[in-house]
């Protein structure tokens, strides 16, 4: 994300994909839920991606 999360760490894990995506903070565990066009405009860089 842009902005770093208040508890310093700036790396995220995205937990759900839909309308609104789910992710939590990689530092303090915290999750958030936010809408997919919000997203999509505050997300810096995908540092990697989960094959399936």
């Amino acid at each position: 994300m842009k902005k770093s999360h208040p508890c310093g760490t700036n790396k995220w894990k995205i937990i759900r994909l839909g309308m609104d995506i789910r992710i939590k903070c990689e530092g303090c565990q915290h999750s958030v839920l936010i809408p997919r066009k919000e997203f999509t405009r505050k997300v810096k860089k995908i540092l990697s991606k989960q094959e399936e």
